[in-house]
């Protein structure tokens, strides 16, 4: 998207989604080795952007002097330090001093979010206590005076037409992993399905070697209303399936910027999600897109994160019987649309060029 949208020239390089753990030990020899080749041919740049992958240290000590000298920008969409792990597996802490020696060697530090930054940047002063004797002194410090925000940018979709009738149509996006905690998705529609509430839903990602048991529980259990399943076979067809939604609920314990969610409120869909993790930076902490927490808990109760979704989804299907979309929004159909509109790759992409052009001088 930042490629497409640019208004700079760009060689883009880089290695398969797969072996995760190999592409972060081997992908800086491999992709030094082509850039070499590439700047024996007479290419030349004069930026280098790197994902949090990237061990970009060795990189650029592989890469020929006039690359190594490069000035250079390591994005983290996500770090190997405060990423959850399922129970039982210990944290691979090389992994963590990759990237913290990328962002040493990194001129600049762009965060998908504040509160990835802010995360990360409190974790690192434990962690590196731990280590022995000498110890990096200075080392977070000098990390933080070059770490920035920079957002990512979505495609933005054609606004939607009004909705064809139906009861309410919810969508969830995301890998399926315990992460996303997706039990309490299905305990709060179990409770809208018991209480007689109509409803459709679509449950979308990616599944892995693990994917969590309770996902064979739920296809069988909410078989009547579920309308899509599983991985979509294109991009073209997830879109359609966030555009025909009413209403996109997050679940997770964990979210670094949460894509997905907002290309579902691009599309037109009414954000139900956890008052945590970068969901209110991102949402602009518009008060009824959340739930949890006081606002969902009567005087002297306390109201679980599952009771309070399910009595959300249940008011939005309440809204939508009786007025459809117009209803849905409280008569303003367009605000989640505004709300999400700075992540549009036309403002993104020129951002971003801006940020190196100031590296480039």
């Amino acid at each position: 998207g930042w490629v497409r949208g640019s208004r700079h020239h760009w060689t883009v390089m880089g290695l398969g989604d797969r072996h995760w753990k190999w592409r972060m030990r081997g992908g800086a020899v491999t992709l030094a080795e082509r850039v070499e080749e590439r700047a024996r041919r007479g290419e030349e740049w004069d930026v280098v952007v790197a994902s949090s992958m990237l061990d970009l240290a060795t990189f650029q000590g592989l890469s020929g002097a006039e690359v190594g000298r490069l000035p250079a920008v390591v994005y983290f969409h996500e770090n190997q330090l405060t990423y959850p792990l399922r129970e039982g597996v210990e944290r691979d802490l090389h992994f963590a001093f990759t990237n913290l020696t990328s962002a040493l060697a990194a001129d600049e530090v762009w965060f998908n979010s504040a509160f990835h930054r802010d995360e990360w940047l409190a974790a690192l002063p434990d962690w590196l206590r731990r280590m022995p004797e000498p110890r990096l002194e200075g080392v977070v410090e000098r990390v933080a005076g070059r770490c920035r925000v920079e957002h990512p940018g979505i495609d933005w979709p054609e606004e939607r037409e009004d909705r064809s009738p139906g009861p309410l149509r919810v969508v969830w996006a995301a890998r399926w992993e315990f992460d996303k905690a997706p039990e309490r998705l299905f305990a709060a529609l179990e409770r809208l399905d018991e209480a007689g509430i109509d409803f459709r839903v679509s449950v979308l990602g990616q599944g892995y070697r693990r994917v969590p048991e309770v996902f064979a529980w739920a296809r069988e259990r909410f078989a009547p209303q579920i309308e899509r399943w599983g991985y979509a076979e294109s991009r073209r067809e997830y879109l359609r399936a966030l555009a025909e939604a009413d209403a996109v609920v997050s679940t997770a314990d964990h979210e670094f910027f949460g894509l997905a969610v907002v290309e579902a409120v691009a599309a037109g869909a009414f954000p139900l999600l956890p008052r945590r993790l970068a969901y209110p930076e991102v949402l602009a902490e518009e008060d009824d897109f959340f739930y949890g927490g006081e606002d969902d808990a009567g005087e002297g109760e306390a109201v679980t994160e599952v009771e309070a979704l399910a009595r959300r989804l249940g008011e939005l299907a309440r809204r939508v019987e009786e007025g459809g979309l117009s209803r849905l929004w409280r008569g303003d159909p367009g605000r989640g649309r505004r709300v999400v509109r700075r992540f549009a790759w036309e403002t993104r992409a020129a951002r971003l060029d801006e940020g190196l052009e100031r590296l480039a001088g």
